[in-house]
């Protein structure tokens, strides 16, 4: 230790000084020692953990500059801590003191550097107490923290820190935590000091970590393989093969280890020796190589003591280079692999070594470069699936088979495929599987080996695999591939022909042009086969392969109907039905094979549903009926020979597989009958199965039907299959469940299957071994694929669903490793493996998505099927039969040859088990199954007895079962049952000191309060939390990990209702959490090798997130729980374990959604932003999760804080991970929020994302298969710089620079990306023209069709489609845009090549229909939007959309477009509607584009009764029943469209819904221009007139009163659209309504609709659409009705029968009001006063809602003219009080009354035509006019701003009532009188007066005539004259001038002798106001005398002769002086001859 000071004091002399100068200083944070010493011992370790998380936080705080200055008493600080004897420090103060240290070095100087490892080396060799270990492990764990960040400035002092440790090991045998971290230290060392560490202190540390790799402590053996993995990779000591040999006997040991980590850290070890010896220079050979040494018996001696395991030092320390008699390692990949391969197919190697060689393999591929991995797939997979998979080590023994098998898929798959292989290489790899190993059969080179059955079958299975990865990019292989599979299906073994049918399957799935194709293939191959099976070249099996070939592929019609053919299912169908019927001919092995065949083809159509399977029905009940008869009462099977008995077992298992898919596919057609029929079916197997001997008899092999099935097997597969249909049918036919399930002895025949003690394959030699007394250890070890019969329905802690269930399995992932670790791992869990070959029907049960569950052993799947079948009969029993069922149940359990058989009372638990689980599952109706009762009471007693029993198993996976259906016992049984049982638990918790009993009573609670809710058990939940934290405190680790488990339960369920617990259980959880009891590093075994596997870590975090769900929102009141609980999710994101990250990020979560002030927001998304890549896969998803949620909550601030990192990690991880969906919504959220505002980001990143590589290949496999019409052969030059603007093959390789683009799910997500911003920005420019987004979408146009150019030419049919797609929604958006440079063109004219030429690929001979779909929409919209306004220049496309016309039109049956040709019905279909619409598209765009008339004009005669067919097709389809009708049987001469029209109903209903309404608008159009054809189509007349001819009264209305034939189909659609249409708030929702609502409009005229639509049913029903449509829909909707019902109440009957106007109410009146009644909701949800609930006042109406009133106003006005007379003043009544509501809205008065207004005069004018007076009229507008004098009244307080306006409305609106209701309401009308004083108030009111005064001249001069106009004078003169004479009363706006003229104008339109009346009055009052207003009026004054001179001046003359002199001077001077003089220069007495209005001389009173 002395030289270590010495040597520290050298080196770090000048230290000294700085240390003095900052004694002074002191820092911010400083561990008060004598408090934490002062407060309670289970205090102090919180307090120092609240300390030291605060000092790391403000260590992470700090600068560099400040850290440097700091840094010694920092230092201190931490050291002080370290040498805390009270509280020591634990694993959790140890990991933050080595972070503090790390982050001081790392962040700041190196200064103290040395001291510190000196000061720490110190603490490490002090004393030997116990509490010093305990400093001694935190400062070993600090070294190796500095080391791993500062050691290679440390690198002097490595070798004495190295042997201190090393010494320092020898003395810690008493604490494996300390000797795990002192080699988790020397680990860190040697890696650190990055490869300076001497050779001697090398080897020293080898050999100790090599020695504690075989300590029982796995802890220490995982750190002792980091250790030595660190050694290999830091050093190049230990690169030679002595070393290799030694450190591969070492982990051979090492892999046997039942812990995961162990094995996971020893392949890890050695896969970095491997990679570390590998050399591509190295040659191929069995062996490394070895150089010869000069001394050979030195190397032999050597050798020697290297293979005899000797640890002798050597002698001296060596140089760095070899020493003598060592050799160099070196190995190519070859010889890595039969490293590993020669220990896996030894016969002593263990599964689980196995395992883990496997994970070697794993690390080994992962860690060299991909470029070596890809260009030597074929040398892998060859290794793997020769030299492994096909040793007959492996091949002998099932179980080890199985496990190789699922090894080397995993291998193939997820490794290779997923990970390391990019698209181009999952090519080259299918291809080099195709090519080197399927080809090879049968051996067709004598140099090349056939590969034998396990080699075909791996590689099937990573065809199948890459295939579904690859998806439409298998497309280049397809053919190859075809050829491939046919050979393989034609092998003799069974096991290779469901394999190869199972990847046929895929194959067309992802090539489904291959579809039809393949299954011809198949059907000759059946057919060939079957007609050799009587001829010598007989080929059973070959039969049944090519059957089963032909069965996957019928599977996959449903879900490629587009590709699929009805006439080779009906010819499959035929075979099947007459194989059936001619077996009984052949000889017995014959007949075998074609009724296995013939089911098995039976089974392949059951996929394709109830639509094609309800036509033969009644077909095949007979069949079924007839191959499982009911056995007869004197047969006796014992008398037949073996081989009759197995043909008669095998019969019936294949019905029964036909019958069990008929189930599983065609459960609407299991009715009543059929389910009982079925059940006596399934009874009489099962009584055949009673009649079989019992006793199995020795089979000659010779004498078997199946030579490889003896009838045992064939039994149980029987018994399986009866099980299985059980099952089914009870899901599909509930209601018939009790009387099929409760036939005599059927239970007693279910238990036997997987309760009975002794029934059970006993000869398994493997079972035998494990099972002898003392040996056997747990069922889980059993490798013999049987294990004892016990159920596959669980594995580990994983319960797979019950058939029917809605739930997930239930299982614990939050605590697992996820990856490709956790499927090594999972390998183990479960003693029996599924495969393909076990059960053939799986093939054809496979979903599209390819989600896998295996099916088990035929022994296992019949004890499944049997629980199974056991959950659902059982409740259904009668009480007393349950009692009987449960005690038969605990006798066994209990039997007494069980207690001998140890593994069988294993499985018998675990089946029961799970069999009581699922029954009450199905009891308390989690399943579809009929619930049944399990409530009585000794039943009750019976399952509680049997579970107490089960929850206190030794084995931990049947406790989780037990503790899962207690739960739901409680559940089911009520509070008093539940309260017994609670204190049972307890009671036995605390007597029963059995750990395992004590763990499964606790995770007992916590499922019975999960199960029975917050309030049921409220009672009991202080006491279940008082054991609970009792248990959490428990040193045994089974106990303490799942009470705390249970806690987490409880506090789940019980909600807010646990938040008085909170504080208590957090302050335990903080405890443990500290606690160094709880964790992997604790110093007893047990508990530490258990921590590994089940970490409390994890669960403490998982508990932990439970308490921030409970107290939610409160959390931002109760501060001191919320700050330990921040401190607590902070040391789980530093913690080591990605669990416990995992849910430290899930916390985040939630404390950011309860209390997001108290996150750091920007910490929490940088942290994201890091995990979101992480490898393992739970912190990747939480990470996503959290992302998803913050980007819904403001994507523009995490990206703020991202600045933009996280864009291209996302991608990049998206692009490594297929399946994850969490991303995708990630950038889906992303996109949605922010589209609009970062428009032009988003195109850039979509083409970015479109042109990215993703990651660099050096050498990149050879081309794939190219065809030539992938690229279209492009000439023009702007095009063909498109095309190459990112040169590729049609694979996406660039094969200049070697890079490979993104995987196409990846390119097609970012299309798809890219069309949804398309179609945001086109909503958004469509509300606003001038979005901003919109016009950054136009500049980046270029781009966006460069993007849609690319992928429409690629290889990818799905990336074509997509950007056909993108081209339309620009065509649309962009089409009719002016280019902004260059305003005469249009904006999208430079691009027509480019459009043009995408469109090429598309119809070539490798297109497919879809893309032939969008293509030809693409061509509609391009030729409707005018970029090409000359049909000559249209070119290509109008010459396609015409051949295409006419290919559809022939009555030729081979229909093609383009060299697209041999298409299926469905896909005529798809494309024929595609024509159609296109066409209907350009009829549309002729009524607006001019040029499209020519062009339409010569086929749209042709094409209006396709149109109309088409219609009547879709409503046929979509209103008929969805199953067919047809129930006769098929003949040859039968139509199988016709036949199996329902079949593809689903798939035709949605081509013809996608054109439907194209079709009607384009006939609509047509009807709009009268048109006879139109018309003639219309009534279904045949004919073809001449196009565009029009009717001969094209002037009038066509009316008619029968409807046009199609009518009902046209209106019939659009009705059922509007009513089935997507929600209003759905983005294109209205504009779907809003197109159906116009081409209604133009349906519902009388030339169509006749009198139908007036039909009762007919209308009522479209008046309740309408009226939910007025009050739904948006105004453009609304819009469009008003015009609807306004053109049917104008031509209504009523309207043109003019007789019925007058006579009687009618029920056509009441027609009329429901269509009004339409229009007056529109108006009600425009204008607030006309709806009852008053409404707070709106804002000004927009110019969609002016228009919209107008309208309504408009149509009101035009119904009421139609209405009868006597019915007429009730809707008159109506509108008036509309129109005053209208004038009286505030918000109305600026845009919508000045519109109303002439309305309004019109619809008085209406009123009072031809109306006599009476006195309901007249009381009516007397009414409106006192509104109006209210509303008046109102507006005059000038409240609001609509005050003045409405005011003068009011007045105006008045007037008009006034003045045109003149016969109705005279001045003697009290309102009347009222409202002429309201006038003249107003004529002294600001704002009012001129308004009022030109009403007052309105009135007076529109009064003029007659007794009306007398009466209304008389009344005004007199007040006008007044009003003019006054001068007191103020005139703010001069009134009187308008007044004045009124007069004068009144007076002008006089006759007679009332000229001179009315001057009488006229001429003083004007001389009045000039005398009392002066001369500022003088001129006004003599403009208005003259006028009236001039109109009659003999009564003018009369008149100023009766004045007096002075009024007749004074008159005279207003005249002179008001500039009425001569103009030529005369006298001032006379006025020039050429004055133009007066004649007269100014003595007026001369002669």
């Amino acid at each position: 230790m002395s030289a270590v000071k010495e040597n520290v004091g050298a080196v770090n002399g000048k230290n000294d000084k700085s240390d003095t100068a900052s004694n002074g200083v002191k820092i911010k944070h400083e561990l008060d020692i004598p408090k934490l010493h002062s407060l309670p011992s289970e205090q102090q370790d919180l307090y120092l953990l609240t300390f030291l998380a605060n000092f790391e936080t403000h260590i992470s705080s700090l600068t560099s500059e400040s850290l440097s200055f700091q840094q010694g008493l920092l230092k201190n600080q931490l050291l002080q801590i370290i040498s805390l004897q009270s509280p020591t420090p634990t694993r959790v103060i140890r990991n933050g003191l080595g972070r503090c240290f790390a982050a001081i070095f790392e962040k700041g100087d190196r200064k103290q550097l040395f001291e510190t490892i000196n000061e720490l080396a110190v603490i490490v060799n002090a004393g030997k107490t116990e509490k010093g270990i305990r400093s001694k492990h935190a400062a070993v764990h600090c070294l190796g923290e500095i080391y791993r960040i500062a050691g290679d400035s440390a690198t002097t002092l490595s070798s004495l820190i190295c042997s201190s440790l090393v010494k320092s090991s020898k003395n810690a045998q008493s604490s494996l935590g300390f000797r795990a971290a002192i080699l988790d230290a020397l680990g860190k060392i040697a890696k650190g000091v990055r490869g300076t560490l001497d050779e001697t202190l090398s080897k020293e540390i080898w050999r100790h970590a090599r020695n504690s790799a075989s300590d029982k402590s796995a802890l220490v053996q995982v750190n002792a393989c980091v250790c030595l993995e660190h050694l290999i990779t830091g050093t190049t000591f230990f690169r030679n093969t002595a070393d290799f040999e030694v450190l591969k006997s070492v982990i051979w040991k090492v892999c046997d280890s039942s812990s995961a980590a162990v094995r996971r850290a020893s392949a890890s070890c050695l896969a970095s020796m491997l990679i570390q010896a590998y050399s591509e220079d190295a040659p191929d050979r069995m062996a490394p190589k070895i150089k010869k040494p000069k001394r050979t018996n030195t190397l032999k001696k050597s050798n020697a003591a290297v293979l005899t395991g000797m640890d002798e030092d050597p002698p001296r320390s060596e140089s760095p280079t070899l020493r003598k008699g060592a050799t160099q390692l070196e190995l190519s990949l070859p010889d890595i692999m039969r490293q590993l391969s020669a220990q896996y197919v030894r016969t002593s190697t263990t599964n689980k070594s196995r395992v883990a060689i496997g994970i070697c393999y794993m690390k080994v591929l992962t860690g060299l470069q991909s470029r070596i991995v890809s260009s030597n797939y074929g040398l892998i997979a060859d290794h793997l699936l020769i030299e492994i998979l096909s040793n007959s080590s492996i091949v002998h023994h099932r179980y080890r088979l199985l496990l190789s098998r699922k090894i080397i898929q995993t291998l193939l798959t997820d490794v290779l495929s997923i990970e390391i292989l990019g698209e181009a290489g999952k090519l080259e790899a299918a291809k080099t599987l195709i090519n080197n190993t399927l080809k090879d059969y049968p051996q067709v080179l004598k140099e090349r080996r056939e590969p034998s059955k396990n080699t075909l079958i791996g590689a099937l299975d990573a065809l199948t695999r890459l295939t579904q990865l690859l998806g439409s990019a298998f497309v280049s292989l397809s053919e190859a591939c075809r050829e491939a599979l046919a050979q393989i299906l034609q092998h003799p073994s069974y096991t290779v022909q469901v394999h190869a049918s199972y990847c046929l399957r895929a194959f067309v799935l992802a090539c489904p042009q291959q579809l039809i194709q393949c299954a011809s293939i198949c059907m000759n191959g059946v057919t060939r086969e079957l007609s050799l099976l009587s001829g010598p070249r007989q080929s059973a099996r070959r039969c049944v392969g090519q059957a089963n070939g032909l069965a996957a592929i019928l599977s996959v019609s449903p879900l490629q109907p587009l590709y699929s053919s009805l006439e080779i299912s009906s010819r499959v169908l035929s075979l099947a039905t007459n194989l059936l019927k001619s077996s009984s001919n052949s000889e017995l092995r014959v007949s075998e094979i074609q009724v296995q065949v013939a089911w098995v083809l039976l089974g392949g159509l059951m996929p394709l549903g109830p639509n094609f399977i309800k036509i033969h029905l009644s077909q095949l009940l007979l069949l079924w009926r007839n191959a499982l008869p009911k056995p007869l009462p004197n047969m006796n099977l014992n008398q037949k020979q073996s081989i009759e008995m197995g043909y008669l077992t095998h019969v019936r298992e294949c019905a029964l597989g036909s019958i069990l898919s008929f189930l599983e596919f065609n459960g609407r057609l299991v009715t009543m009958d059929v389910a009982k029929r079925i059940g006596t079916m399934l009874s009489n197997t099962l009584e055949y199965l009673d009649t079989l001997p019992k006793k199995w008899i020795h089979e000659d092999p010779s004498q078997r039907i199946t030579t490889s099935l003896p009838l045992q097997d064939l039994v149980v597969m029987v018994r399986r299959r009866v099980f299985q249909c059980y099952s089914r049918l009870a899901n599909c036919s509930p209601l018939a469940s009790p009387e099929v399930l409760t036939q005599f002895d059927l239970l007693t025949s279910i238990m036997a299957s997987f309760a009975d003690p002794d029934n059970y394959l006993q000869s398994s030699l493997g079972s035998s071994i494990a099972n002898t007394a003392g040996s056997f250890e747990s069922i889980w070890e059993v490798g013999d694929n049987y294990a004892f019969g016990i159920s596959g329905l669980f594995y580990g802690l994983k319960i797979k669903t019950l058939l029917g269930q809605n739930c997930q399995e239930t299982h614990y992932d939050y605590f697992e490793v996820e990856g490709c670790d956790a499927v090594f791992d999972h390998l183990l869990q479960s003693p029996v493996f599924g495969a393909l070959e076990h059960d053939s029907l799986c093939v054809n049960f496979q979903s599209k998505n390819g989600d896998e569950r295996l099916p088990d052993p035929p022994l296992t799947e019949a004890v499944n099927s049997a629980i199974t079948l056991f959950a659902i009969a059982f409740p259904l029993q009668s009480p007393k039969v349950q009692e009987s069922v449960l005690e038969q149940l605990a006798s066994s359990l209990s039997a007494n040859n069980l207690q001998r058989d140890l593994g069988r009372k294993a499985a018998v638990s675990a089946n029961i088990a799970i069999a009581l689980l699922f029954a009450l599952e199905v009891a308390l109706g989690e399943t579809t199954a009929a619930q049944g009762d399990l409530k009585t009471s000794a039943v009750e007693k019976g399952l509680e007895e049997l579970l107490r029993g089960l929850i206190v198993d030794q084995d931990q996976y049947i406790r989780n079962i037990a503790y899962n259906a207690l739960g739901r016992l409680c559940s089911n049984c009520g509070n008093t049952f539940t309260s017994k049982e609670v204190n049972v638990l307890v009671d036995t918790i605390v007597s029963n000191r059995d750990p395992n009993a004590r763990a499964g009573c606790a995770m007992a609670l916590g499922s019975i309060h999960e199960n029975v809710g917050s309030m049921a058990a409220g009672s009991y939940l202080k006491e279940i939390h008082g054991i609970l934290l009792s248990l959490c405190s428990d040193p045994h680790p089974a106990v303490h990990f799942w009470a705390i488990e249970a806690l987490s339960k409880v506090a789940e369920s019980a909600g807010l209702t646990f938040s008085g617990y909170v504080s208590s259980t957090l302050g335990l959880l903080a405890q443990l959490w500290i606690s160094d009891g709880h964790n992997e590093e604790c110093d007893v075994l047990t508990t530490s090798n258990n921590e590994l596997e089940f970490s409390t870590l994890a669960v403490v975090a998982h508990c932990v997130d439970s308490l921030v769900n409970v107290l939610g929102p409160d959390l931002q009141d109760m501060s001191r729980t919320r700050d330990l609980m921040i401190t607590l999710i902070r040391q789980f994101d530093v913690d080591g374990w990605p669990a416990v990250q995992a849910q430290g990020l899930r916390c985040w979560e939630h404390m950011f959604l309860y209390a997001p002030v108290f996150v750091d927001l920007p910490s929490y998304v940088r942290q994201l932003q890091e995990c979101v890549d992480d490898p393992d896969y739970g912190i990747r998803r939480t990470a996503a999760e959290g992302l998803y949620t913050l980007m819904q909550r403001d994507a523009n601030q995490v990206l703020q804080i991202t600045k933009g990192g996280i864009d291209d990690k996302l991608w990049n991880t998206f692009d490594s991970v297929p399946n994850e969906n969490g991303l995708q919504r990630v950038l889906e959220a992303w996109l949605g929020h922010t589209c609009l505002t970062e428009t032009a980001f988003w195109i850039g990143r979509c083409q970015h994302i479109l042109t990215k590589t993703s990651k660099k290949i050096e050498e990149v496999p050879t081309t794939p298969y190219t065809k030539a019409s992938a690229i279209p052969d492009i000439q023009d030059e702007e095009v063909a710089g498109f095309a190459t603007g990112n040169p590729k093959d049609e694979d996406g390789a660039n094969l200049d620079t070697g890079q490979e683009l993104l995987r196409w799910q990846v390119r097609a997500f970012a299309l798809r990306c890219l069309s949804d911003l398309l179609a945001v920005v086109g909503r958004d420019m469509q509300l606003d023209p001038e979005s901003q987004a919109g016009a950054a979408l136009q500049q980046r146009i270029g781009d966006v069709i460069r993007m849609a150019f690319l992928t429409s030419t690629a290889s990818v049919v799905e990336l074509r489609v997509g950007g056909l797609k993108i081209i339309n929604q620009v065509l649309i958006m962009f089409g009719a845009t002016p280019d902004p440079d260059f305003s005469e063109a249009l904006l999208l004219e430079q691009y027509q090549a480019q459009i043009s030429s995408a469109l090429t690929p598309a119809f070539g001979a490798d297109s497919s229909p879809e893309l032939a779909s969008a293509a030809i929409n693409v061509c509609a919209t391009f030729a409707a939007t005018g970029l090409v306004t000359d049909a000559d220049r249209m070119g290509r496309i109008l010459k396609l959309l015409v051949a295409a016309l006419d290919s559809f039109t022939s009555d030729s049956g081979d229909v093609a477009i383009g060299e697209l040709k041999g298409l299926s019905s469905n896909a005529q279909t798809m494309v024929k509607m595609a024509v159609l619409s296109a066409w209907a598209e350009l009829q549309v765009a002729s009524t607006q584009q001019a040029y499209l008339v020519e062009v339409v004009k010569p086929y749209v005669a042709r094409l209006t009764p396709l149109w109309l067919s088409s219609l009547q097709e879709f409503a046929r389809l979509r209103f008929e029943p969805d199953i067919s009708s047809y129930t006769g049987p098929v003949t040859a001469n039968d139509d199988l469209d016709t036949v199996y029209a329902a079949l593809n109903r689903q798939t035709l209903l949605k081509f013809y819904q996608d054109s439907w309404l194209k079709l009607v608008d384009a006939i609509a159009s047509l009807i709009d221009q009268d048109s006879d054809f139109v018309f003639d189509a219309l009534d279904g007349k045949a004919g073809n007139p001449q196009a565009g001819g029009k009717t001969p009264e094209d002037a009038a209305i066509n009316y008619r009163d029968e409807p046009v034939a199609f009518f009902f189909v046209l209106y019939g659609v659009a009705f059922e659209a509007l009513i089935t249409r997507p929600s209003s708030d759905s983005p294109g929702s209205q504009e779907y309504a809003l197109e159906i609502l116009m081409a209604l409009k133009k349906i519902l005229r009388p030339s169509v609709s006749g009198h139908a639509i007036y039909q009762d049913a007919v209308f009522s029903e479209t008046m309740d659409l309408f009226n939910r449509q007025a009050l739904a829909e948006g105004q453009e909707v609304q819009a469009v009705l008003v015009e609807i019902t306004r053109n049917m109440c104008l031509t209504h009957p009523t309207a043109r029968d003019k007789k019925s106007n007058s006579e009687h109410l009618s029920d056509d009146i009441e027609q009329l009001f429901e269509l009004t009644r339409v229009i007056v909701l529109v108006l009600a949800g425009l204008i607030p006063a006309l709806t009852e609930v008053k409404s707070t006042a709106r804002p000004r109406l927009s110019q969609e809602a002016v228009a919209l009133t107008t309208l309504s106003l408009e149509s009101l006005v035009d119904a009421s003219k139609i209405f009868p007379a006597i019915i007429r003043t009730d809707l008159h009544a109506c509108i008036l009080h509309i129109f005053t509501a209208v004038f009286a809205t505030g918000a109305c008065q600026e845009e919508v009354v000045p519109q109303a207004l002439p309305i309004f005069k019109r619809f008085v004018e209406s009123v009072v035509e031809n109306a006599e007076r009476d006195q309901i009229l007249t009381s009516q507008l007397c009414a409106c006019l006192q509104r109006f004098l209210s509303i008046l009244a109102n507006a005059q307080r000038r409240e609001t701003e609509a005050s003045l306006p409405c005011a003068k409305n009011i007045l105006l609106a008045s007037t008009i009532l006034l003045a045109n209701g003149a016969e109705i309401l005279t001045a003697d009308e009290s309102s009347v009188r009222n409202l002429y004083e309201e006038m003249f108030d107003c004529l002294h009111d600001i704002g009012l007066a001129k308004v009022s005064a030109n009403c007052l001249r309105s009135l007076l001069l529109s009064r003029s005539g007659g007794d009306t106009g007398q009466i209304t004078a008389q009344y005004l003169i007199p007040r006008l004259l007044r009003f003019i004479s006054n001068t007191t009363e103020p005139d703010p706006e001069d009134a009187k001038t308008t007044i004045l003229r009124a007069l004068v104008t009144f007076v002008t339109k006089l006759e007679g002798e009332q000229v001179s009346a009315g001057l009488c009055f006229v001429l003083p009052a004007l001389l009045l106001r000039a005398a009392n207003e002066g001369k500022e009026i003088y001129k006004e004054t003599a403009t208005r005398l003259i006028e009236l001179a001039s109109f009659n001046q003999d009564a003018f003359r009369g008149v100023v002769s009766t004045m007096n002199p002075e009024q007749r001077s004074f008159m005279e001077a207003v005249i002179s002086r008001g500039g009425i003089r001569r103009r030529s220069g005369r006298g001032d007495n006379e006025v020039g001859v050429d004055e133009p209005r007066i004649a007269l001389k100014l003595n007026f009173g001369s002669s």
